[in-house]
């Protein structure tokens, strides 16, 4: 049987046209969020501060942790944040909400030996290909450097060089047929950005790194580094309506699951009295999950694990628990294209500003079933937000999330949502203002269960 929601709970969508000034503080904090992110370890930092600023403990891996009843927490592995709030009765039993997200996306990282030397004097960055981007809308963009780089001593250091880098794209006047033809990029030739001009001595990416963490290049023996866009996010549009940004894929749903944590959890707050309430952004999401921090990684499991002894459970009690836990895995969804409408499922249009996405596979792409898209459902209701399927169609393959992998790994009922959005994997996506919102009172009010 097909998972669903039940048309009696509907919730009527805003118009454009009366957003609620919420709904534009959200997203403007959104986009506070994303120029305080352009790599994954950024994210995981930025998550990390506000949720210290809101009265959150940092745990260090390494370190023994006091966690008791009443705590709330978070902790950081690599590109990945784990935060978590405990109720004031927690036990051994207490059960677990956790909203999942992850905090990378697609786009280009730093090669090993990244200082080229193009013809023409140009100055050259070698990049590889990370995940699946839309390449050609990287074309002609001032891009950053932003990651990590990590000392001989094993300090590490997180950078960002501002606008840095550009990938030029040929005139049409060496290219007449390329409005006819269409844009082919080779992976390799044509997407190495320039950042100077000048003999190649003089040359050296690496530099400009330590630069900005200021130490000695020379001391440089690891670096995560990849290219970000530099322009900001905005709203735009008929209304001040739609809201364009950088790594909407997938910092949406990070700022969304996060804000929903500090709500929830706030001191004096009733809300989620009876679980354990979790966020979890994953690394590593667009190149499969697998590795230490992310979601097919043992990280999230390991907090649960540490949660759950701290509390007195033994390993049936914790087995019971993790039963009786909720997963929302939150990930952004495509919206209808107005000029290809074709490729979307006939009769399942998801549209933007009509509310966040429950996602649906019949192969288990996503992990919705019944119960979960009955639980999310009733969120929406509640939270007065009005909510949309996504299917695939048929003749189209299917994306994934870390839903189907937490879910494997943990044996947690899984719901896979999102919100609506044109654009995904450009270096700039599309959403409507009110549906980042919506999605995370939506989020709220799962915490609130």
């Amino acid at each position: 049987m097909t998972a669903q929601t039940s048309p009696a709970r509907s919730v009527d969508p805003i118009q454009p046209s009366v957003v609620p000034d919420a709904a534009r503080a959200h997203v403007a904090d959104l986009g506070a969020l994303v120029a305080a992110s352009p790599s994954s370890y950024h994210a995981a930092e930025e998550v990390a501060r506000r949720a210290e600023a809101a009265g959150f403990t940092r745990l260090a891996e390494d370190a023994a942790w006091a966690v008791a009843p009443g705590g709330r927490h978070v902790v950081v592995r690599d590109g990945s944040v784990i935060a978590f709030a405990l109720p004031d009765a927690a036990g051994p039993t207490t059960a677990f909400t956790i909203v999942g997200a992850h905090t990378d996306s697609t786009g280009f990282k730093l090669k090993p030996k990244p200082t080229t030397h193009g013809a023409g004097g140009w100055w050259q960055a070698g990049v590889e290909v990370y995940g699946g981007p839309l390449l050609n809308s990287w074309l002609d963009r001032e891009l950053e450097l932003a990651g990590r780089i990590v000392t001989h001593d094993g300090t590490e250091h997180l950078v960002r060089t501002g606008p840095m880098l550009r990938i030029p794209q040929l005139a049409i006047h060496l290219d007449r047929g390329v409005n006819d033809n269409g844009l082919t990029l080779d992976k390799q030739r044509h997407t190495q950005p320039v950042w100077g001009l000048g003999d190649a001595e003089s040359a050296d990416v690496l530099a400009a790194l330590a630069a900005d963490a200021g130490v000695d290049p020379a001391t440089i023996g690891g670096y995560d580094v990849v290219l970000a866009d530099t322009q900001p996010a905005r709203a735009f549009g008929a209304g001040q309506a739609l809201f364009a940004s950088a790594r909407l894929d997938n910092l949406l749903s990070t700022h969304a699951g996060l804000t929903a944590l500090l709500r929830a959890s706030s001191p004096g707050s009733t809300n989620g009295a009876g679980s354990i309430q979790v966020f979890a952004g994953f690394d590593h999401e667009e190149i499969g999950s697998a590795s230490r921090s992310g979601a097919a990684g043992p990280f999230l499991e390991e907090v649960l694990t540490r949660i759950s002894a701290a509390l007195g459970a033994t390993a049936d009690e914790r087995a019971r628990v993790f039963a009786r836990s909720l997963h929302v895995s939150s990930d952004v969804g495509h919206a209808v294209h107005p000029n290809y409408a074709e490729r979307h499922d006939p009769a399942n249009h998801p549209v933007a500003g009509g509310g966040p996405i429950l996602k649906i596979n019949a192969n288990q792409r996503y992990a919705t079933d019944a119960h979960g898209a009955a639980t999310w459902s009733v969120a929406c209701a509640t939270a007065g937000v009005p909510t949309q399927e996504f299917v695939s169609n048929n003749a189209l393959p299917c994306g994934s999330t870390i839903g189907p992998i937490s879910a494997t790994r943990l044996g947690i009922r899984t719901v896979d949502v999102g919100v609506p959005i044109l654009s995904m994997h450009s270096a700039r996506e599309l959403t409507a203002v009110v549906d980042p919102w919506y999605l995370a009172r939506a989020m709220e009010s799962v915490f609130a269960r």
